[in-house]
This record gives C-alpha cells, structure tokens and sequence, in this order.
C-alpha cells in the first residue's frame, strides 16, 4: 500500500492511500493475478490519533482471476490487516467496538466509545457483539452446575469449569433435560459439582450416569441452618431463656382460672384465633384449607398453628432501644433524689459531663420521675430464632462471650434445642474431619430426634447419601459456581436488568474466552 497524502480536515485526520501492482491470490482458487479490471475507492475508519478520527481513503483493484477451472471471473482486492469484505472499519477498529460491547454491552460500549472518537449508538453496539461467533464449549474435567435468578421467578442454569473457574454454557430454565443433552453432547466430564436439587441429580445421572456426583458442602450446611431455624422459631417460647433475667413461661392454655392480663383486645384476639385455628387444623385439614375457611393468610394460620399456647402469639411490646442518654441516668436519677427537678439545669450538668443529645431526650427521661416511676433503664429483648440459630451454627470458638452465655441458658432450658446443638456440631466435625464414616449413625439420630425438621432433613440425605459423601470427603465444591454466578449477576445489572438469554448468554461466554486467552 501506498500512502499519497495526510491532511486533517474538520478536525479528522484524512489518509489518501492506493494499492500497488503486486500479484494477489484469488479467494477461491488461490491462483495469483495481477491483471487489472477496473479500480474503486474505499472509506476505512481506523482508530483515533491524537484525540482526532481517521478516515482512510483507499483505492483498490479489481483483478480478473484467470484460473481455467475457477467460476470467479474477477475478484476485489484486499489488504492484509488494514481491510475486509464488506467491512467499512479497519480490522484493529472492528476489535475495539466488539470487545467494548462484550465488556461493557450496548450503553456502556457506545460512552466509551464517543470517548475514543467513534460514535456508535447502543443498538449498533449490540449488532456488532450479537454478530461474533461463539467458541465452541469445551469439555471439563470437573463441571459445576448451578441455577440462577433471571428475574422474579424465572430462571437459568450456568456450567463452570471447575478447574479454569470459567463459566462455559448457560441457558434459560433449570430442568432435567437440556443438562442431559448437554452432558451427552460433551462426553468425558468426570465429576459433577452441583446443590441438593433433585432436577439437576436426575439430568446429571441421564446424561452422564459415570461421572461422580458431588452434594456442596455449602448447601448442605445451608440446608442444615434453615432447619435449626424452624426448630428455633417452633420453641419461640423458650427463647427468653437466653436473657440474663429470664422472664417466667406463659401460663399453659389449659391452666385453670383466666389470667388477669386476658381482658386486653389484642389477648382476646390472639386466643379467639389460636383456637379456631387449632380447631380447623387438629383435624387433619392443611394449612391453605383451613386459611381458606377463615379467610386468613396462609402465613397467619402457620403461625398459628405451630404455637404451643395462645401467648405465644401475642405481639410483645419491643424493648425500649439503647440511646446515648444511658450512661447518664443514674446520675440523672441521683440528682433527682437529691432535689434537681429542673429539666434545663440537668441537661446542662450532663453536657459538662460530656453527654452530646438534647434537652428533649433528658426531659422525656425524668418524666417517670414526677409520677413516682423509676426511670424507663433499656431492657435485653430476647433473641430471634435467626440469632438463635446463628449461635447454635457457629463454631464455639468463634462465639462472643455474650452469645456464648445466653445459648448456654437457653440450651438448658430447651432439651429440643440442646439436642439440636448436639446433632449441629457432629455435623460439624464431620465436615471439619473430611470423615463421612459416622454419616449413616448421624442420620439415624436425625431420624430418631422426634423434631420434623431433622427428620425431613435426614430422609433428603439419605436420597442422595451418595453425592453428600462425596461432598464431605472430596475437595470437590461449587463455590466457584457461586462466585462466576455473582459475576453474572452483575452483568445483567450493568445492562439495566434488560438483558435477555441470548444476549447474556453471548457475552458470558465471550468474556470466558477473553479470559482464557488474555490471563
């Protein structure tokens, strides 16, 4: 190529360039020629130079291919790395506007872009990315399956190669069969990272009954404190056990003689629906029977349905919260007994003591103290099953010396929970050990725990007791399914949440490819 003359014209840097007379190989038959039929004109954008754009004007030939055996009677010239069929961008451009829609999709490519003095709108963006061919999957070793939310209940499924930790396929939906084509398709995978999901056990055996299934450590845990939530939120009642002041247990259902507490409307209320529900639900009827017979919410007859005793139900006042105002109330009540019964003078003296709240704070505290109450001290609410549950799953070790103490008065209240405290931590140091050999006598616990919870648990196990063996022992786990599908959640995010399968699908795979090829 020849290059005649540079000149920049409304700030864009202009070449004018022609071919030379060498000999060129015709595309189908790959005989050289050098005879000329005609000559036409090119305009190629290349990258910028200088914060300018260029365009190239190129003036190429068309050359007769003169090859006996060859239906191309003439044939247009092309330049090695400067252009190609029908492409009005150089080849160096072109790379740039695919890769900025593979990384960034059709608004983020297009800003930058404009920034690098090539104005594409989004659409196009996507047409150039939509246009590029897919590698083909390869086949792993080790393969992770995982699905994921496309949005409110619609899902997908993503593979991972578990040895690059790179996503290699992905697809709408998460049944059986398309991971059993799939897996048919790519033969050789030898062990299958996957959750306790009965759809993908069952495509996985259909479709690769050879490879070695694995139960994720992760999920099983997972599934295992969900459990010890139920357990904790069925034993609501014993739950203030945990506090340093226990509060006494509400009086039984069936104790003899009402309570004086019982005339309040929300008391009437919670027992009125403690006993129909219990009514309809004793009967053997479900819980979405019985909601529909009393017009209540699912939910509401659950809740209902699980207690114990009508107190149970009845919605607490929440504990007043600790405020900065604490430290100071007995100095506040001091000076009370002492004469100071003036709101003003004892903000004043507290705020030399260092305190930084207001005077409507101090006027709302010593307010008890005129009607003869002591003054309203911040009381310890009792746990939530979800705390409660958190303490009993995590490593003893690793509990704060608050956590440590409450849960040992709790499990000394409730022989439920402390036997779940028990069967949690063998599974524990299952896990810890790498050791499944105590599995089937751990299960045989869950089953004889008389808790639902455990028992449901221990049956799911035992239905696939092979792949969570396999999930305790091997160093085999889907973390990295977690992690490349938190990835994928943010692209879809970076697209607004707009993207659909097939465009995903593209750039998820395009940036495993650059990621293979780049790192």
């Amino acid at each position: 190529m020849r290059v005649e003359r540079v000149w920049v014209a409304g700030g864009v840097v202009r070449i004018a360039a022609c071919t030379g007379e060498s000999a060129v190989a015709c595309p189908d038959c790959g005989r050289g020629s050098a005879r000329v039929h005609s000559r036409y004109g090119r305009t190629l954008a290349d990258v910028a130079v200088g914060g300018r754009p260029v365009l190239i004007g190129l003036s190429v030939r068309r050359l007769f291919c003169d090859g006996p055996g060859c239906g191309r009677r003439t044939f247009a010239e092309q330049v090695e790395g400067l252009t190609a069929r029908y492409q009005r961008r150089s080849p160096l451009l072109q790379h740039l506007v695919e890769m900025a829609g593979v990384l960034l999709a059709g608004r983020g490519g297009a800003r930058l872009l404009q920034i690098l003095k090539v104005p594409l709108s989004r659409t196009s963006v996507l047409f150039h990315l939509m246009r590029l061919p897919l590698p083909p999957a390869p086949t792993p070793r080790v393969l992770g399956v995982d699905d994921f939310a496309l949005y409110a209940d619609v899902y997908g499924t993503l593979l991972v190669d578990a040895d690059t930790r790179l996503p290699i396929e992905l697809w709408a939906g998460r049944d059986a069969g398309p991971l059993a084509a799939w897996l048919r398709t790519h033969p050789g995978v030898e062990v299958v990272c996957r959750d306790g999901s009965l759809i993908y056990r069952q495509g996985i055996a259909e479709g690769a009954p050879e490879a070695v299934q694995v139960s994720d450590r992760f999920h099983l845990w997972q599934g295992l404190s969900k459990r010890v939530g139920d357990i904790a939120a069925a034993h609501r009642g014993c739950l203030p056990a945990a506090m340093g002041d226990p509060e006494p247990p509400p009086p039984s259902a069936n104790s003899a003689g009402p309570s004086d507490s019982d005339d309040t409307p929300a008391r009437r209320h919670a027992k009125r629906l403690f006993e129909a529900v219990h009514a309809a639900t004793d009967t053997g009827r479900s819980l979405n029977a019985a909601a529909r017979e009393l017009g209540l919410n699912r939910r509401t007859v659950g809740k209902y349905a699980r207690a114990a005793t009508w107190q149970e139900c009845v919605r607490r006042p929440r504990p007043r919260r600790p405020t900065s105002l604490d430290p100071y109330l007995e100095y506040l009540r001091q000076r009370w007994e002492e004469g100071e019964h003036t709101a003003t003078v004892l903000h004043q003296e507290i705020v030399a003591k260092g305190y930084r709240g207001n005077y409507q704070r101090v006027k709302m505290a010593i307010a008890p103290l005129r009607r003869g109450l002591p003054i309203d001290t911040p009381r310890e609410r009792p746990p939530s099953p979800r705390e409660v549950a958190r303490w009993i799953t995590t490593e003893p070790s690793r509990r704060s010396l608050h956590a440590t103490e409450a849960l040992r008065r709790l499990l000394k209240r409730c022989p439920e929970l402390d036997r779940t405290h028990d069967l949690v931590r063998q599974f524990a140091a299952m896990l810890d050990a790498r050791d499944a050999t105590s599995l089937p006598g751990w299960l045989e616990e869950l089953a004889a725990s008389h808790l639902p919870a455990l028992a449901s648990l221990a049956k799911a196990i035992r239905e696939d007791q092979h792949a969570v063996v396999q999930g305790i022992t091997t160093r085999f786990n889907s973390g990295v399914n977690e992690g490349r599908i938190t990835d994928l959640k943010l692209q879809k995010r970076i697209m607004a949440g707009r993207a659909g399968v097939r465009l995903l699908r593209h750039r998820v795979i395009l940036m495993a490819s650059l990621r293979r090829r780049y790192l």
